[in-house]
């Protein structure tokens, strides 16, 4: 299995798709593994060389003890590009991964062709920091698929629950969570959780002179709206999408509107 070392912490990480196509960093959000992107790759690894990196803290890679930041998270995406030998990629961040990706951006702006970024935040307000302090109580305190309820609530939209297939797939992964053989340690949770509040950016955005597409959900309870357009106002000539109606988890709700739009996105710059 491919590791990076990143200041002595092993980073997982899986490619798909050719070699020798353009590459596409995809950086994944709080509690989930690189694997998440699996319904997304599926179209773009046959444009893109698709590059899938387990945060610190989930998944394969190690999960030291914390405080984690998005800065240091970033500089772990750093040492992946680098081992990868790759002068530039193209980056695709969700929520956690938006955080890192614009700390990318920032913080070694020669490696970053283009940004997608999906659910962001430039900085928390004190309702977004209480929410991510609930989800590290939530996380001591329940049973996995309790937790993954719980997450379920946060990240998708009334429209998606009010449909009887979108059901059922909930279901199937509070399952899947209650059977999970490598789950997310506590202190791997706590640790992103706190980089995700102390994540502060805002200052930063106008030096990021990459194309950019900010996209979100319009009804995006865990995110809201004003950091998606906080973020595409601070950014220089950044696009913004707001599906209407859709959540946190918008590129679930309409999957296949959201992996062409992307796609065609991310050809184009």
């Amino acid at each position: 299995m491919p590791f990076v070392k990143s200041n002595d912490v092993n980073i997982f990480y899986e490619e798909r798709g050719d070699a020798y196509a353009e590459p596409l960093l995809l950086i994944m959000g709080i509690t989930a593994p690189g694997s998440v992107w699996e319904p997304h790759v599926q179209q773009w690894e046959n444009t893109f060389r698709c590059i899938l990196p387990d945060n610190r803290g989930v998944g394969l890679s190690d999960k030291p003890a914390g405080p984690y930041s998005t800065a240091q998270m970033a500089d772990d995406c750093a040492a992946l590009i680098q081992s990868l030998n790759l002068a530039k990629v193209k980056v695709v961040g969700v929520s956690m991964g938006s955080t890192i990706a614009m700390q990318l951006a920032i913080r070694h702006p020669g490696k970053v062709k283009s940004l997608v970024l999906m659910c962001p935040w430039a900085r928390c307000d004190n309702m977004a920091k209480a929410i991510f302090q609930n989800m590290m109580h939530c996380k001591a305190r329940f049973r996995p698929e309790e937790f993954s309820l719980y997450i379920q609530q946060l990240i998708f939209s009334k429209s998606s629950w009010d449909k009887p297939e979108m059901l059922k797939g909930f279901e199937s992964d509070r399952l899947g969570a209650s059977n999970d053989q490598n789950p997310q340690p506590l202190h791997g949770l706590e640790a992103q959780a706190i980089a995700c509040m102390e994540h502060d950016v805002l200052n930063d955005l106008p030096g990021i002179n990459q194309p950019t597409l900010v996209i979100g959900g319009e009804e995006d309870i865990f995110t809201p709206k004003w950091m998606a357009n906080e973020v595409a106002n601070a950014i220089p000539n950044a696009e913004l999408f707001l599906y209407p109606e859709l959540g946190h988890a918008f590129h679930f709700e309409n999957k296949e509107d959201f992996n062409d739009r992307v796609e065609k996105w991310l050809v184009e710059n």
